[in-house]
C-alpha cells in the first residue's frame, strides 16, 4: 500500500516487532474442558479440518461459534444439555435486535449463517451422543431475502479507480498492479492474496487458482494490461520487498511477507474512496465489476462462470439481473415512446387522379345539397 512516504516507509515498517505491525491478529475462542460448550466446538472444528473443509469455512464456523459461545457465558450456560430449543429462539431474537457499530442491523444472511452453524454443530453434539436429543432440528431460520447485489461500477468510473495509485511509487505499481489483476481476472482477494511465482504464465497470458473456493483449481486468462503492470512490478519492485529468496508468493508486503485478505480489502476500499466516484465497495465490487462489463460486452454466461469459478450457473446469473444495458437497448428500441414521430414523405402519397372534377362529399357546398339528402325536418311543409 503506498501510504504518504511510500517505499520510503518501508525500512521503518520493517524495524516494527509482529505485534506491533497491526492487522487482524487470532481471534479469542472461549475455551473449555472436554464435555462443555465450548471444549465440544474445538472438537468439532477439528473434525471440519479432518473432513478437508476449507480454511475459510473453518475460520467462518469458529467466529459463528464464538459470537454463541459468550452469549451462552453469559447467561451461565456451559453444558450442551442445557441448550433447549427456546434457549436458541432466545438467541435468535438477540441477533434480530443486534446492532452493530454503525448502528445497522445484522444482515438476514448473517443471521442465517451463524444459525446454521449452530444446527450443524448440534447436529455434530447429537450424532457422537453427546445429547439425547438435537434442541436445534427444528429452529426456524429466516427467510431469505431475495436482493439484487451491489450495480458494478461503470468502465469510467473503474478507471478513475485504476488511476488512483501513484504510479512514480514502488508500492504505487505493486498496488495499480493489484487492481489490474482483480479487475482483469475477477479472482477473488483470498485468490489474489495466494498466487505465487509460478501460478503466472506471462507467455500464455495465464494465472493458475490453486485451491481457491471449495478447493478447487482453474486457470484463468489474464488481459494485456493487467499482465504489462504485473511483469512491471515483478521486475522493479519485488525484488526489493522480498527478505527470504525461498518466498514464493507473488505479491509482497512492505514486510517481505504474503497479504492477508483483510489489508488487501482495505486497500481497495481506501482507493474505491479516494476515487471520488459516489460509490463504496472492496474487492468484491471489482470482482462484479468485472464480470458485469464482459456480460455487457457480449461473453456468454457459461464462459463468466468459468472465470469467476462458480459452481452453479444459477449463482452466475445474478449477474443478468443488475447488467441493465442490454435492457436499455431493447427498451429504446422497442417502447413506443421512445420511438421518433412518424412523418409521411410527400413522395409516397398518392397523386390526384388525372382530369377528375369529383369533390369530397364533406366538401360540398350545403347550397348544393341533393334535395333527395335534405333532412326530413327542413323540408318544405307542403311537400308532405
Amino acid at each position: 500500500m503506498a501510504g504518504k512516504r511510500g517505499y520510503e516507509a518501508t525500512r521503518r515498517l520493517r524495524e516494527r516487532t509482529r505485534d506491533q505491525r497491526g492487522g487482524n491478529g487470532p481471534a479469542h475462542f472461549p475455551g473449555g474442558r472436554s464435555g462443555t460448550l465450548a471444549g465440544e466446538a474445538e472438537r468439532y472444528l477439528q473434525h471440519l479440518a479432518v473432513r478437508n473443509y476449507t480454511p475459510d469455512t473453518i475460520e467462518g464456523r469458529r467466529d459463528a461459534l464464538k459470537v454463541f459461545l459468550l452469549w451462552a457465558q453469559e447467561r451461565g450456560l456451559h453444558d450442551p444439555a442445557e441448550i433447549t430449543k427456546l434457549i436458541l429462539e432466545s438467541y435468535q431474537r438477540h441477533l434480530w435486535r443486534y446492532r452493530k457499530a454503525n448502528g445497522k442491523p445484522l444482515g438476514i444472511s448473517t443471521q442465517r449463517s451463524r444459525l446454521g452453524t449452530l444446527k450443524d454443530y448440534f447436529a455434530w453434539l447429537t450424532r457422537r451422543n453427546t445429547i439425547p436429543a438435537n434442541p436445534a432440528s427444528e429452529l426456524e431460520m429466516p427467510r431469505p431475502e431475495k436482493r439484487l447485489p451491489v450495480e458494478a461500477l461503470g468502465l469510467d468510473q473503474m478507471r478513475a479507480v485504476l488511476n488512483v495509485p501513484d504510479v512514480r511509487d514502488l508500492l504505487g505499481i505493486r498496488d495499480r498492479a493489484m487492481l489490474e489483476v482483480l479487475y482483469s481476472t475477477g479472482i477473488r482477494r483470498s485468490e489474489l492474496t495466494g498466487l505465487e511465482l509460478t501460478d503466472l504464465n506471462p507467455e500464455r497470458q495465464t494465472l493458475q487458482i490453486r485451491q481457491g473456493k471449495g478447493h478447487k483449481d482453474r486457470i484463468v486468462p489474464v488481459g494485456e494490461r493487467a499482465l504489462s503492470w504485473t511483469v512491471r512490478y515483478l521486475e522493479e519492485v519485488r525484488p526489493r520487498l522480498v527478505l527470504d529468496a525461498a518466498q514464493r508468493a507473488l505479491f509482497l508486503t512492505s514486510y517481505g511477507e504474503p497479504f492477508n485478505p483483510d489489508v488487501v480489502s482495505r486497500m481497495v476500499t481506501r482507493y474505491i474512496d479516494r476515487a471520488e466516484i459516489g460509490r463504496n465497495g472492496s474487492c468484491h465490487l471489482i470482482r462484479r465489476t468485472c464480470a458485469t462489463h464482459m456480460l455487457e460486452n457480449g461473453a456468454d454466461i457459461r464462459f463468466i462462470q468459468k472465470l469467476l469459478g462458480h459452481e452453479k450457473l444459477e449463482t452466475t446469473s445474478i449477474y443478468t439481473e443488475t447488467s441493465i444495458e442490454a435492457l436499455k437497448d431493447v427498451h429504446s428500441r422497442t417502447h413506443p415512446a421512445e420511438q421518433p414521430p412518424a412523418e409521411q414523405n410527400p413522395e409516397d402519397q398518392d397523386p390526384p387522379e388525372q382530369g377528375s372534377d369529383k369533390q369530397d362529399p364533406d366538401e360540398q357546398d350545403p347550397d348544393e345539397q341533393d334535395p333527395d339528402e335534405q333532412d326530413p325536418d327542413e323540408q318544405d311543409p307542403e311537400s308532405r
